[in-house]
């Protein structure tokens, strides 16, 4: 069977299964399984696409987010980027057994993987005007004959042009998905994962519009449909696709995690200078980014990046160039410091009630340089504020620009699969259960390496016609039972 996965990036599971207008969407649960499915942690796109194509978690991968400490130096962070993930994902798998696969836009994809089929570059791709986004790299001509400048984000989209936001990102939809029918229709394939980007920016540029519990939502805003606009333009495109999958086709709707309201942001940094912790030789006269203060390394024991989620490092003896916490003591220190985040209070006073995690303890393994402790401040309705400068530690300002929402750690999954012996609401399901349970349907094996398990493991599958295997032999037996042959 072939397999087709549509990745919304960042679709919320209430608004996709609470819209009665997504009528696409609709006919899919009917036929299938469906509910909300937990991302990983940290939720974030990088790396959590890949974490979900490869069943991996973040450690394993040794991916934490967009930009990642690159060694324990403290000035050295890279970007994720194609290269950065060694397991093996779905296609990979898929090209053992001699199939075809079409990856559009799974991040990270640049520069583009060199797949058995073709693979196209995702929202980290330089400029698709100069840089090579496609594999093979003749097929970007026929791109631009499609749609011109094929678009992989939107520049720019933390913006107060709010009119110029919604119309980048539909024109850049309205590219890509002509792409997506066009490769679907034409192409060969057994595999294919398109994740379109563009909910994400609706989610960021709009949400604060959108959400009535949001700090600044107002009743009757003139933005107030923008979401559920581009969420039935969604639906259409879903509509149209499935018109040209056969009907064996399995199908996966799927986002990498969701999104919900942002209250601030925390200045992360500037706690950590108030409680002695970060420690600079010379206080900034304006707000200033992490990388460009004058820190005092030598007396510093902790510092963070700023982010969806705050990534805290603890500046230890022996492991940075001029740690200030001796290693015999880092445990002892990690377990203060996670007590201490988790005892925050936001802007009244009250518990934050942030997400502590120390990554050797929630990963299978820890790959690379990991953070010291992975912070979901205030359960993510806070932001991390890495900027030094600010006169109080909750703010409404961002590093970044606008953004009206973090990411939420649900995402969502409707499934169809003529051979899938789940159906309605599914509780429980996980980001990294997604391709063991599309390899167990489609019939292959699932490598040990995997760490999510099949949904549907152990239980009997469905023949194409509608019956179970059983079932269909037993209706064979009667029937040759009453010509005589049994």
């Amino acid at each position: 069977m072939k397999i087709c996965v549509l990745g919304l990036d960042c679709a919320v599971p209430e608004v996709i299964f609470g819209d009665e207008r997504l009528v696409n969407l609709r006919h899919l649960m009917d036929l299938g399984v469906y509910g909300r499915l937990e991302s990983v942690v940290p939720p974030i796109t990088v790396p959590a696409w890949m974490c979900m194509s490869t069943s991996q978690d973040p450690g394993s991968l040794g991916v934490y987010g967009f930009r990642n400490r690159s060694d324990h130096s403290y000035d050295k962070l890279e970007f994720a980027n194609s290269a950065s993930i060694k397991e093996r994902a779905i296609w990979d798998q898929l090209a053992r057994e001699g199939k075809k696969s079409i990856i559009v836009g799974v991040p990270p994809n640049y520069p583009p993987r060199r797949v058995n089929g073709i693979s196209i570059g995702c929202l980290l791709t330089p400029d698709t005007g100069k840089n090579d986004f496609t594999f093979p790299v003749a097929l970007k001509t026929k791109i631009n004959e499609l749609v011109g400048e094929y678009p992989v984000d939107v520049k720019n989209f933390r913006t107060d042009r709010k009119d110029w936001l919604k119309e980048e990102i539909f024109s850049m939809s309205r590219k890509q998905w002509t792409v997506v029918r066009w490769l679907l229709a034409e192409q060969e394939w057994d595999y294919f994962h398109f994740v379109d980007i563009g909910l994400d920016r609706m989610h960021h540029g709009f949400w604060n519009y959108f959400d009535p519990k949001h700090v600044q939502f107002e009743p009757g805003n003139r933005y107030q449909e923008a979401i559920p606009e581009y969420y039935r333009w969604l639906d259409e495109q879903i509509g149209v696709i499935l018109e040209l999958l056969d009907n064996d086709t399995i199908v996966l709707v799927v986002s990498d995690h969701g999104a919900q309201r942002l209250d601030g942001g925390f200045a992360i940094n500037e706690w950590l200078i108030r409680e002695g912790l970060l420690v600079l030789n010379e206080y900034p006269k304006a707000l200033t980014p992490f990388e460009k203060l004058n820190v005092n390394w030598s007396q510093t024991k902790a510092w963070s990046e700023g982010g969806y989620y705050a990534r805290v490092f603890l500046n230890m003896q022996g492991r940075e160039p001029q740690g200030a916490i001796p290693a015999s003591e880092y445990e002892s220190f990690q377990n203060e410091m996670k007590a201490r985040l988790e005892a925050l209070p936001d802007e009244s006073g009250q518990p934050m009630k942030s997400l502590v995690f120390k990554p050797q303890e929630i990963y299978r393994s820890v790959r690379n340089v990991a953070p010291d402790l992975i912070v979901h401040l205030g359960e993510l309705y806070w932001r991390s504020i890495g900027t030094v400068g600010h006169s109080k530690l909750h703010v409404q300002e961002n590093d970044t620009g606008p953004d009206g929402c973090n990411h939420s750690p649900y995402g969502m999954f409707i499934l169809t699969a003529p051979n899938c012996p789940l159906s309605g609401e599914y509780e429980g399901a996980r980001l990294l259960d997604t391709v063991p349970t599309l390899l167990d349907l489609a019939g292959y094996e699932i490598p040990e390496t995997m760490q999510g398990r099949s949904l549907v493991a152990g239980m009997e599958k469905k023949s194409p016609g509608g019956g179970s295997d059983e079932e269909s032999q037993r209706i064979v037996h009667d029937r040759l039972a009453g010509l005589g042959y049994v």
